[in-house]
């Protein structure tokens, strides 16, 4: 039996089971929802006969796969995928659709005037012959990240089933809320117990993503002048105007999401809100290099001086709190995780490709954690939206790659 036989069906299972995080919760998990897919998880786990998986009360899964080899000082390893979907877009009621020997023209979903063109996804243009998935049209598809979730479990199951694949201890990890940068709040990576790991949340097939953004939230706090509007001549200094001209002064030929790419770094506000008397403005700041980030920061400080320059009796405050930092950083420094995995990607038949990506993983912050962990393909594309596609041969070269890389760490020592 080949690796990965069994993914779709666990696709197809995990799609349906609604596990949107949220960022306005304070709760963690921020929905108590995560943890439906969680209890599956375990119960297949144990089903498989991994029998110290666990969900705690965090909503984090928590497993191992047990050695079956007699050669000593084998690192331990982990692979990691998160259960969340994004609040960007729906993800109650998902139905998957499959779309089989996909032959390269544009794909119509039944719902909402859908259409997913190759025009748009380039990356599409290499699936002829292969399974698509998409949704229907109504939601996202939640291939972010239950393609790593399926693609973990189905080399977790392969593994079990093949002791003539030799490894070493291997922990699998699931957790919520990485869609809201919380992913990792409540690991105890004493109870992980591993050296270093891998997330499952990437794109393309035989890509690894060895460098993310650094990130940091920004807050800006506004207080106007409140009058009664019938008599505010001379008197008022709307807060809700000041936060208005900020967000309309911030750079929009530069430095916004919508005309960077590559290397590029942005500022872009993600809500706004507030009174008369106060308001507030959130953003998110992202950049390849802190340096970056702190110029990004002044900047934003600039345009709310001058703006409040223009309301006498306004006053800011500036809030930015750091989220996470580029794992490249720490990646530099332990060459071999990268090394072990382009020679599984290799051995799974494929071309590997080192590449940064414009967003964090789980990864990003366990680097930092004492946990070096870059970022395996899953296949998924155009995530946080309705026109999200996996294809089913993408899938399953991601879980001959796991399979593979497990083989490796053994083989290596």
């Amino acid at each position: 039996m080949e690796p990965g036989t069994d993914v779709l069906e666990r696709f197809l299972r995990y799609v349906k089971i609604d596990t949107q995080s949220d960022p306005a919760s304070e709760a963690y998990p921020s929905t108590e929802k995560q943890k439906n897919l969680g209890t599956i998880l375990v119960q297949e786990l144990l089903d498989m006969g991994i029998h110290d998986a666990t969900l705690n009360e965090h909503g984090i899964v928590y497993a191992t796969i047990p050695h079956n080899t007699d050669k000593g000082n084998i690192p331990v390893v982990f692979f990691c995928a998160h259960m969340d979907t994004s609040p960007d877009y729906s993800g109650t009621d998902v139905h998957p659709m499959l779309h089989p020997d996909y032959q390269g023209g544009p794909i119509l979903l039944p719902h909402n005037s859908i259409i997913i063109d190759p025009t748009d996804h380039p990356d599409l243009k290499h699936q002829k012959g292969n399974t698509i998935i998409t949704s229907d049209g109504r939601t996202l598809l939640g291939a972010d990240n239950k393609a790593g979730v399926a693609e973990i479990m189905a080399a977790a199951a392969y593994l079990m089933k093949h002791p003539e694949v030799k490894h070493g201890k291997i922990r699998l990890l699931f957790t919520p809320d990485e869609e809201i940068g919380r992913g990792v709040d409540k690991l105890d990576t004493n109870l992980l117990a591993a050296d270093f790991g891998y997330t499952v949340d990437g794109e393309t097939r035989g890509h690894l993503e060895a460098e993310t953004f650094s990130a940091d939230a920004a807050s800006i706090h506004f207080k106007g002048v409140p009058s009664h509007p019938g008599f505010a001549k001379g008197k008022m200094q709307n807060a809700v105007k000041i936060a208005s001209d900020f967000v309309a002064a911030l750079p929009k030929h530069m430095l916004s999401p919508e005309t960077t790419d590559g290397m590029e770094g942005f500022v872009h506000p993600t809500q706004i809100s507030g009174t008369m008397e106060a308001s507030k403005v959130e953003l998110i700041l992202r950049d390849f290099n802190e340096s970056g980030l702190k110029q990004q920061a002044i900047l934003i400080e600039q345009i709310a001086h001058d703006v409040c320059k223009l309301y006498p009796g306004s006053s800011w405050q500036l809030h930015v709190k750091e989220q996470y930092r580029n794992m490249k950083t720490i990646l530099d420094q332990h060459p071999h995780v990268l090394g072990l995995a382009t020679e599984a990607i290799r051995r799974a038949g494929m071309n590997p490709e080192i590449s940064s990506v414009r967003g964090g993983t789980d990864g990003s912050r366990m680097s930092f954690m004492g946990l070096p962990c870059p970022n395996l393909f899953a296949g998924e594309h155009a995530f946080h939206s309705p026109y999200e596609w996996v294809s089913l041969e993408d899938m399953q070269l991601a879980v001959k790659t796991i399979v593979h890389l497990s083989a490796l760490v053994e083989e290596r020592g």
